[in-house]
């Protein structure tokens, strides 16, 4: 936890914070060795970033006096497009997008999708939300990542997806193209990234139809988990 962050629920005017939940209170305590007086990086949710003096702790709350101005970091101009992985995977990139900066995801069906992932808890918005707030806690940032779920590949491609790459480059990601995805880029973009295995070429067909570019990452093939962080370091 590099950031300390906090929900409206926790605030007791602008200037002070008052944190109960196990989590939080057993991190600062355990891990920062928390003393009063000491001061810390804080955020709200969605809001500014800061600093918080610890005014008092003990076994179930701790007490925070506020100062936030900061804003938080640049978010990607990026809205990522993705094939729903395995669950396992799953609390990872959720974990990983927000911290790296995406601001909007799509998680979607395709050929390579088992039907079973969509039955995951990892999916219920309680869960996505968890490990969102992870994400934020170690990247220190506090906007919440958006993300849309969609189970049906053709009408999202068709009907929903020129909207949302609308004013943006759209790259697709795929292995078996002479183009290589470019690098350091300074405009927005719509990345698609298929599941394991990829997507199937009626797929990438259906992309490239709506205005997507393929693009390969070169001769490595890589899991899902390791090809965003790949992705994001190398276009941004």
């Amino acid at each position: 936890m590099n950031l300390i962050l906090l929900t409206h629920d926790d605030l007791l005017s602008p200037t002070r914070a008052l944190i109960r939940d196990a989590r939080r209170l057993a991190h600062i305590r355990e891990v920062h060795g928390a003393n009063a007086g000491e001061t810390y990086k804080v955020g709200l949710l969605n809001g500014n970033m800061g600093n918080g003096t610890l005014l008092r702790i003990n076994e179930t709350e701790l007490e925070l006096e506020l100062d936030l101005t900061e804003e938080p970091p640049a978010a990607l101009p990026l809205k990522l497009v993705l094939g729903l992985p395995r669950p396992k995977m799953l609390r990872r990139i959720f974990q990983t997008i927000a911290t790296l900066g995406v601001k909007e995801l799509h998680l979607i069906n395709s050929y390579r999708v088992e039907k079973s992932y969509w039955q995951t808890p990892f999916l219920e918005p309680e869960a996505i939300h968890e490990q969102l707030v992870l994400g934020l806690e170690q990247g220190c940032d506090t906007r919440l990542p958006l993300v849309h779920l969609h189970k049906r590949f053709k009408p999202f491609v068709e009907d929903e997806l020129p909207g949302i790459i609308a004013n943006t480059t759209a790259l697709v990601a795929h292995p078996y193209t002479d183009a290589e995805c470019p690098r350091n880029i300074n405009y927005a973009l719509s990345l698609a990234v298929g599941p394991e295995g990829g997507f199937i070429a009626y797929e990438i067909d259906l992309l490239k139809k709506i205005g997507f570019d393929a693009v390969h990452l070169g001769r490595r093939i890589m899991r899902v988990e390791t090809a965003i962080p790949y992705l994001l370091g190398r276009l941004f």
